[in-house]
């Protein structure tokens, strides 16, 4: 029993980013049988594992919060951990986007429950960051887009299950946002006199999430996506995702942590916005970029969650930090 709650203990808030990879890889199949005529199975089959895995992660988030809440306080204040804390109302928004389609009163209270709720997250943060002098260059990461992004993944199950007012408040707060740290998290990785540290360099991989999901938001809120506002941020996510691809050969290379997670989301969104920018041009160039995206995401975010998976049965992701 000691055993169990020692474990209980180092339970990481950001295995939520298991449910966000899968959930948008779902999201991406589900795109792509919209566009394309696909069976609706693969979605459904990966929707499907997206809700066990939130049921798995959530429950043994809660059950730390109720045998250990000093180390969930801790999580919640850790200068650098509580950037991923969001990821809890992120999962539960694209929860609810995907019962839209096969539970619409389920998703409903999650949408409720997980927009509200990354508001209040978002503000706790960034008020955090505005007033403690803990806050400095060197706990400054890409997972600061984060609670960010969560704001504007709350229009997509908005139209079907949710409120447009609020949706439209949230897409706000996430675009200005986005645009005041994107030059500071930039200059962050790419002038090297204080690098991140090796374990968070996956995070560099979360640049690729904002415009992909702005994108995919702007056209759930005004129905255009093809538009230059469309386009223009399909360019900036494909772009950030080649410039990852030029950085495979040093990825590769990182030793074992649980930050590979970042690269899942973010992938997901990219092949999501292709996948919608191909429907939405009906261009063939689209489409085969959609088809190499969606293709490379599915690899990705399965492999990424298989390994942690097994590296959670070698007893090296429930440890400290």
């Amino acid at each position: 029993m000691s055993d169990t709650h020692s474990l209980l203990r180092h339970v990481p808030v950001p295995l939520f980013a298991a449910v966000m990879g899968l959930g948008g890889l779902s999201l991406a199949w589900r795109r792509a049988a919209l566009v394309w005529d696909l069976p609706s199975w693969p979605w459904h089959i990966l929707f499907g594992v997206t809700v066990v895995v939130f049921l798995l992660v959530a429950g043994a988030y809660l059950a730390k919060l109720i045998r250990h809440p000093d180390a969930v306080r801790a999580d919640v204040t850790h200068p650098i951990r509580m950037a991923f804390v969001p990821t809890i109302t992120i999962s539960l928004l694209l929860l609810a986007t995907g019962f839209s389609d096969i539970a619409p009163d389920i998703a409903r209270v999650m949408w409720w429950i997980g927009a509200v709720g990354h508001l209040v997250a978002t503000f706790y943060v960034i008020s955090s960051w505005f007033g403690r002098d803990d806050i400095n260059r060197d706990t400054m990461t890409p997972a600061w887009l984060i609670p960010i992004v969560g704001n504007v993944v709350t229009p997509l199950a908005a139209p079907a299950v949710g409120n447009l007012e609020l949706a439209w408040f949230s897409f706000g707060i996430g675009v200005i946002f986005w645009l005041g740290l994107w030059p500071m998290l930039l200059n962050r990785v790419l002038v090297h006199d204080n690098p991140l540290p090796t374990k968070l360099t996956p995070t560099i991989a979360i640049f690729l999430a904002p415009p992909s999901v702005i994108a995919l938001s702007w056209q759930q809120l005004t129905g255009h996506l093809a538009d230059p506002v469309g386009v223009i941020l399909h360019a900036a996510a494909v772009f950030f995702a080649l410039l990852l691809l030029s950085q495979v050969p040093r990825l590769v290379r990182l030793p074992f942590s649980l930050p590979i997670l970042a690269y899942t989301f973010p992938v997901a969104t990219v092949a999501t916005v292709t996948v919608a920018m191909a429907g939405a041009t009906g261009s063939g160039f689209h489409a085969a970029l959609a088809v190499i995206a969606l293709a490379a995401a599915t690899g990705i975010v399965l492999g990424a969650v298989v390994r942690v998976a097994w590296g959670t049965v070698r007893g090296e992701v429930l440890v400290a930090e």
